[in-house]
């Protein structure tokens, strides 16, 4: 049997229809740039998380930087962030001239770990950016806390976390603004690279809109040097025909992590994802931690499973960021799962026949019927 590590394709059949009509009348109006259709995807986003604004750009990574700059962030200015995630996180930090800050993971969530929060603030310390890593949501009741006692502005990535809620409510609504990724991969992803900022701040949200587009809101009607960074209209058009199945897509992913978790069950070599108390974890990622990851990996492309590392190497730990003279023991918990994570196929179509596959190649490799 051949499991691969996700099928987009098989997404593409099971709304065909809806797909092709989308880029049909985009290409029909040839409305590439901006426009209605952008508009429409734009409040229908907004309005399925309860928000004023959702201005699209061009990918996740832009979306991190324009919301930032517009903040006000730059040189002299620290950002907190997580240790574990996408370089996006933190690379758009420096982009502003400001440094980012990191703080070690939670044992058992992949997310920032609160409680180190507070001895990483100093008086340059302007924002904080947990990361909803894996679709897992942050621990946000004391990271809001934190913020609010310190007078910091609060920015959620939400690249991975697409309609994840905590607590009943969706993550992406607690700070000033919240990010989003529509890289083709993730839970609401496009066919190409796309992303999103919202927020309910009247003036931010002009302010973003008019950096992204040159710094105009009205074509040669430049208020500020901005930067070329547009949601075009094709991706606008293919999230917008998503969109409605965006809630069936999160819950066959989470019906497909328990699956693995059930079946996992008794593998002591094998640590799989726990989910936070109250809170809806939407599984971009299912992560789990082994012993002898790599031979496990080779021994599962033999067997025709293909698997995935989110992230080999922790951020601070990165040639990048040697500048900044971190160790391993900075970081024990991120450090330790370095060469233990592993990520194995995870996808709404992923059927049950698939998941027991992978869980047997599992258990053949670690010696058991």
């Amino acid at each position: 049997m051949h499991v691969p590590f996700v099928d987009l394709k098989a997404q593409y059949l099971s709304i065909k229809e809806d797909i092709d009509k989308a880029v049909s009348n985009v290409i029909e109006e040839t409305s590439f740039v901006g426009g209605p259709y952008v508009k429409k995807f734009e409040e229908a986003f907004a309005k399925a998380y309860g928000m004023k604004h959702c201005i699209g750009v061009g990918n996740g990574t832009d979306a991190i930087y324009i919301l930032l700059k517009m903040l006000g962030i730059g040189s002299g200015d620290e950002v907190i962030t997580v240790a574990n995630s996408w370089i996006s996180t933190s690379e758009t930090i420096s982009q502003t001239g400001a440094k980012p800050v990191f703080v070690d993971i939670e044992e058992d969530y992949f997310n920032i770990n609160p409680s180190l929060i507070e001895r990483k603030i100093t008086p340059r310390t302007k924002a904080v950016i947990p990361v909803h890593l894996y679709g897992q949501p942050a621990l946000m009741d004391e990271i809001v806390n934190i913020c609010e006692k310190y007078q910091l502005t609060l920015v959620e990535d939400c690249a991975q976390a697409h309609f994840a809620q905590y607590k009943g409510r969706f993550v992406g609504t607690f700070g000033m603004a919240s990010t989003f990724s529509f890289y083709p991969g993730k839970n609401l992803g496009a066919y190409g690279d796309a992303g999103g900022i919202l927020t309910n701040d009247d003036t931010l949200a002009e302010k973003m809109r008019m950096y992204a587009n040159h710094g105009a809101l009205k074509k040669h009607q430049h208020q500020i040097e901005g930067i070329n960074s547009r949601l075009d209209s094709m991706q606008a058009a293919i999230l917008t025909a998503k969109l409605p199945h965006i809630h069936k897509w999160n819950n066959a992913r989470l019906d497909r992590a328990l699956l693995y978790n059930k079946l996992l069950e008794g593998v002591n070599e094998v640590k799989t994802p726990v989910i936070r108390k109250d809170c809806k974890h939407i599984f971009h990622v299912y992560e789990i931690r082994v012993e002898k990851r790599n031979e496990l990996i080779d021994f599962l492309n033999s067997k025709n499973v293909q698997t995935a590392i989110h992230y080999p190497t922790p951020l601070p730990l990165l040639p990048a960021y040697k500048y900044l003279g971190y160790s391993n023991e900075d970081f024990p918990v991120a450090a330790n799962y370095m060469g233990k994570i592993l990520s194995l196929p995870m996808y709404p179509e992923l059927t049950d026949a698939q998941v027991v596959y992978v869980v047997n190649c599992i258990k053949e490799f670690y010696g058991r019927n």
